[in-house]
């Protein structure tokens, strides 16, 4: 062997108890499957459980598209509980009127200005003094029945007014501009058709002077609207919706609430009856037909305003007489005006675009 060979170096073998040789990178863990991250079972991915959330406790709108009837719908309140919602509202109304007329009654008393018969039903001898309190006693209902909503049906209180949750302002100024001056027409056909079988004033005590009479406008300016539309919020809106709750179609409700309305002005000619009944059942259209309580609201108050501005010019505000006892010349002139109205109102609300059903 020649010596001057160069040979291969050796390096000794590894050791079997040597650690590994290490990598720059440290090595990853195996990533965990597809799957783990498209949901499942805690413990079979990795999902987070759901939070836990507080159920809402505010007032809760019907679902879209609900109409006037079922604003009710909000899924508040269980199976019965328009029941509840019902009782309670009624009772705190009857409470409202109750508490009004007591503290008329003390008032009268106090001041010694109670009517001079004792079986007499006015509060005060002075019929413009029991006119507010009157008045009052109806206008109360509004605040009960839109707390009534808020509070135990759980819904917003502007939904009684109409399903766009609030009163609209610009709509009923429309219906206003068509509603008064039909009332003015129909009343004064009716006074000209009967003016030979009962004038008007003819019960009464004839003017009672400017100063009385314009303090009479005055209250009945200031208080008939709301006392009119207090009876359109109890039995075109809020009855309605509560029965609406229950109810599939809105014609139970509107038929319901027109009767009760009907009985809730007394027993007088049946004449009377028949004109209530009739013109609520339309006015129970409209408010469906429209989505809200405006144009309703309008026809009651011109139709009030109207009544109590003459009674008072001719000295009858002290007469007990209601719309039940109209003679049947009044129930066939509201054959014609009530449909009139109402056709007249859906059409033009149809051509504005009015809403029908909530947003």
């Amino acid at each position: 062997m020649n010596s001057d060979v160069p040979q291969p170096p050796h390096s000794p073998p590894p050791s079997p108890w040597a650690p590994p040789a290490s990598s720059a990178e440290p090595p990853h863990p195996p990533a965990p499957p597809a799957a783990a991250w498209q949901g499942g079972q805690w413990g079979q991915g990795w999902d987070r459980p759901p939070e836990w959330s507080r159920p809402p406790t505010g007032p809760e709108r019907a679902p879209s598209g609900s109409r006037y009837d079922e604003q009710g719908r909000n899924g508040r309140g269980g199976r019965f509980g328009w029941l509840g919602e019902l009782s309670a509202v009624v009772a705190l109304v009857v409470a409202g009127i109750m508490i009004v007329s007591i503290g008329g009654f003390v008032v009268a008393e106090l001041l010694d200005a109670g009517p001079a018969d004792a079986d007499s039903d006015l509060f005060f001898e002075d019929p413009v003094a029991d006119l507010v309190v009157q008045l009052l006693g109806i206008a109360i209902a509004i605040p009960v029945v839109l707390w009534g909503a808020r509070v135990i049906g759980r819904r917003p209180a502007g939904t009684v007014s109409s399903v766009v949750g609030r009163l609209r302002w610009g709509w009923l100024a429309r219906c206003a501009a068509v509603g008064f001056p039909l009332m003015v027409l129909q009343i004064g056909l009716l006074i000209a058709w009967t003016w030979n079988d009962e004038p008007v004033g003819e019960s009464g005590t004839g003017f009672p002077g400017w100063p009385v009479f314009l303090l009479s406008l005055a209250v009945i300016l200031a208080l008939v609207p709301f006392q009119a539309a207090a009876e359109e919020y109890v039995f075109r809106g809020w009855l309605v919706q509560v029965i609406g709750r229950v109810a599939r179609t809105p014609w139970p409700a509107v038929a319901v609430a027109s009767l009760l309305f009907a009985l809730a002005h007394g027993f007088g000619e049946l004449s009377g009856f028949l004109l209530l009944l009739y013109s609520a059942l339309w006015w129970g259209w409209l408010v469906i037909r429209t989505g809200g309580l405006e144009a309703v609201i309008v026809m009651h108050v011109a139709n009030n305003l109207l009544a109590f501005g003459l009674a008072a010019g001719f000295g009858e505000l002290a007469s007990t007489e209601t719309a039940a006892d109209a003679p049947w010349q009044a129930m066939i002139a509201e054959l014609v005006f009530a449909p009139l109205y109402c056709l007249t109102v859906a059409r033009i609300a149809d051509r504005r675009g009015i809403e029908r059903v909530s947003p």
